[in-house]
């Protein structure tokens, strides 16, 4: 079981870049539970003034890699600094649950090791609604906040390495 730690709140790793641009990539797939990973997404963003970004819907997360990689590559002036990917895969009655799981975290693997720019992976993996309730807004806090952190402690670890 994960326990939120309340240190991950803490964004102690140097001045943010407040106008650093993030694309959020979410799903239409279980919007109900995406809807409010997304909320607790834009929340932290607020909270640290991050106002340069952008939210982009995709069918489902099997699809998330692909809009990942291709807004990069298409991207003309301003490239994003790091990508959030927000979704839920409820486990059912067949292995696509599986070929899915794998197939997000393989992308989301591969997307961090091509692209010069971090993406964080937003994306809930449960059994039922009930642990997806969990990670929303219950008992294991909001882990679209969680992304929204993490994303903006990779900048800020990002920005560090080209320091003076």
């Amino acid at each position: 079981m994960a326990i939120t730690d309340s240190n991950l709140f803490n964004i102690n790793t140097g001045i943010l870049q407040k106008d650093a641009c993030i694309i959020i990539v979410r799903t239409e797939w279980n919007a109900a539970i995406v809807d409010k990973l997304e909320d607790g997404c834009l929340r932290i963003l607020a909270k640290y003034e991050m106002k340069n970004y952008k939210v982009i819907t995709v069918p489902g997360a099997f699809e998330i890699p692909f809009a990942i990689k291709s807004f990069w590559d298409n991207s003309q002036l301003d490239k994003p600094h790091a990508f959030i990917a927000l979704g839920c895969v409820l486990r059912g009655d067949t292995p696509h649950f599986d070929y899915v799981c794998k197939a997000i975290t393989d992308g989301i693997v591969q997307l961090n090791l091509s692209l010069p720019v971090p993406t964080i992976f937003g994306v809930l993996t449960v059994d039922n609604d009930q642990q997806a309730q969990d990670r929303v807004g219950g008992v294991h806090g909001n882990k679209g906040e969680e992304a929204a952190i993490s994303a903006l402690k990779m900048l800020a670890l990002q920005q560090s390495f080209y320091k003076k």
